[in-house]
């Protein structure tokens, strides 16, 4: 495993592995680290904030452990539950073992205290059956622990969340407390769908990853796709760059800006033709994923008015809620929200700086 003496370091075995983290950002993963910190990245769906700890599990020679969130998700699917199956065929073992020392209780009462007072062994750890955050608290190996959209889940899973993020223990009633046998990274990824806690935000580290800049952004381009004519990767990273522009309902993600340059280097190299101007529209099935999205993006592209609705008071294209809209203009997107009569949002974050989930 490996540990980086400086950013810089840290910067260059990122970029070992094909993640190009800009100067700040490399500065704060690197406090993370040395700090024994966990680190929240919040930010726009992908922009490569997952992608991060698969690229720091994999500089830092490390096993990445992850934890997807989603509402509803509850501590018998992120920390442990019981294997059942493995108990029974104990207790069936022990069955039969126990027969002749039963019998020397005839009285029902007497046999019953007598099993209370015996130590089955059913409720320890050899019977867990961990799940992502138990299994990062017990490996003996330092782990990246990647909580992956902690913002789908609701409040009640962020208090889950602050033992671990705070003394890195995890406490469970039939056996005691465990404490982390290794010191693992821990990385929070947020879409920004609802407020996180106060008490989840004070526990960590906290940077907004926002979409790269245009030379960024072309260098992850040609670093992911060195098949891609660096001309043609600037143009497609131009192109991206307007749409994103546009109120769009979801704006094209760093993964997708790759696909459409792949896509452009292989039409070229049918039509002969080195623009994109000829294949704009094909592009458009890379980079966006709704039909709304597309008609507003053609409409504005060609400099025409926005499409009337087809019926009286209905929205236009691009008359909805963008990826920019932040949680102060909108509602949590959580069960409690529900039933206090609010909706909510939901956002993915499937980029990597430079590839695919």
């Amino acid at each position: 495993m490996t540990a980086f003496a400086d950013s810089a370091e840290l910067k260059d075995a990122l970029r070992r592995h094909d993640y190009i983290a800009d100067d700040e950002f490399a500065v704060v993963v690197h406090l993370a680290t040395v700090l024994d910190r966990p680190l929240l990245l919040e930010g726009p769906a992908g922009v490569g904030k997952t992608e991060l700890a698969k690229a720091l599990a994999a500089a830092g020679g490390r096993k990445l452990v992850r934890l997807q969130c989603y509402e509803g998700l509850d501590d018998s699917r992120a920390l442990y539950e019981w294997d059942y199956a493995k108990q029974l065929l104990h207790v069936q073992m022990l069955r039969d073992r126990i027969g002749d020392r039963l019998a020397a209780y005839p009285d029902i009462a007497d046999a019953s205290r007598f099993l209370a007072e015996q130590d089955f062994g059913l409720y320890s750890e050899s019977f867990l059956a961990v799940r992502p955050l138990l299994e990062a608290v017990l490996s003996p190996e330092p782990v990246v622990l990647l909580v992956d959209e902690v913002d789908r889940t609701e409040e009640s899973m962020e208090a889950l969340l602050l033992e671990i993020l705070a003394e890195r223990q995890i406490t469970i009633p039939e056996v005691g407390t465990f404490t982390a046998r290794s010191a693992p990274w821990v990385i929070l990824t947020s879409n920004d769908t609802r407020e996180l806690s106060a008490a989840l935000k004070r526990r960590c580290l906290h940077y907004h990853v926002g979409y790269p800049t245009p030379e960024r952004e072309r260098e992850i381009v040609t670093a992911r796709a060195p098949e891609v004519p660096p001309a043609t990767a600037a143009e497609v990273v131009e192109f991206a760059r307007t749409l994103r522009e546009l109120p769009l309902r979801k704006s094209p993600s760093i993964s997708e800006v790759i696909d459409a340059a792949r896509a452009a280097t292989v039409l070229h190299a049918h039509a002969g033709d080195g623009s994109i101007r000829d294949v704009r529209d094909v592009l458009l099935a890379a980079l966006l994923k709704y039909t709304g999205d597309v008609t507003l993006a053609r409409t504005r592209l060609d400099g025409a008015p926005d499409p009337a609705p087809a019926v009286a008071g209905e929205p236009v294209a691009g008359d909805h809620p963008t990826e920019r809209v932040t949680v102060a203009d909108r509602p949590a997107n959580t069960t409690t929200a529900v039933f206090r009569g609010r909706g909510g949002g939901g956002g993915r974050d499937t980029a990597r700086v430079g590839a695919r989930r």
